[in-house]
């Protein structure tokens, strides 16, 4: 049988998904308490890779097992194997077809800034802080630029794996809520530091220091080293993914 699961955690606890040698990762955590449950060795796929530091507020992944098992018996043994930095939220049987990479036809990211003279404490490690003033209305302008099917090498990191750079934006806007400015993008896939990269220069509009303008000569220029700084993993978070309606998995995209 073949499993599909929603998986939330904290990525400050861990060395980001995949499995390392002497690194506790998201991956090998949840193969580990799988594998408790199934009493046999476990591997899982998940929808998209989060690096270290990143969070993820439904992250969904599928793996196989010839265990009988109920999906609640899934979900509740798994949860009593996991560290308190993460849990499977539901765990639904899906036919041979399902891959939680490939059957995706769109992920979508958060990412929260913390936009104010003091540094956070109950907040720390959950979001970036950024203590001059932004402008989160001209950061959602500039934003705009990027929606649509584009060529993204000026917000990829070098290392990214992916065999093209094109990727279609299918929404993306940046709004103040108090003293958090909360960026949100959809798209059907996203190249390394991608989020990340885009944020990075997004700030730099929000202080003034670029145009709104920016954004689209970033995109133009496909440079790299023309844009802002790759912004940190702690305001990062994997918000979930899309899939066809016919694999019936509950309702998508965690809450924060």
């Amino acid at each position: 049988m073949r499993y599909a699961l929603g998986i939330e955690y904290d990525g400050s606890h861990f060395f980001g998904w995949q499995t390392q040698r002497q690194a506790p990762t998201v991956q090998q955590t949840l193969e580990q308490a799988l594998a408790a449950v199934a009493d046999h060795p476990v591997a899982v796929v998940c929808a998209g890779r989060t690096d270290t530091g990143v969070h993820a507020l439904e992250q969904v992944a599928h793996f196989e097992s010839q265990a009988r098992r109920s999906e609640r018996s899934w979900m509740l043994g798994a949860n009593s194997h996991l560290p308190a930095a993460m849990c499977v939220t539901w765990v639904r049987a899906v036919d041979e077809h399902f891959h939680a990479r490939f059957s995706a036809f769109a992920r979508s990211y958060r990412y929260l800034v913390l936009n104010r003279q003091v540094r956070p404490a109950l907040a720390n490690g959950k979001v970036l802080w950024c203590r001059e003033p932004l402008d989160a209305a001209i950061m959602h302008t500039a934003a705009q630029a990027l929606l649509g099917e584009h060529d993204f090498s000026a917000f990829r990191s070098s290392g990214c794996g992916a065999t093209h750079p094109v990727r279609e934006v299918q929404a993306i806007s940046v709004r103040r809520a108090d003293e958090r400015v909360v960026l949100e993008v959809t798209a059907n896939g996203f190249l390394y530091h991608m989020v990340r990269n885009i944020v990075g220069s997004l700030l730099e509009v929000g202080k003034g220091q670029q145009p709104a303008s920016w954004m689209a000569e970033l995109l133009q220029a496909r440079d790299r080293r023309q844009a802002g700084v790759t912004a940190g993993a702690e305001g990062l978070y994997f918000v979930g993914a899309r899939y066809p309606a016919h694999f019936g998995l509950p309702g998508q995209g965690g809450t924060l």
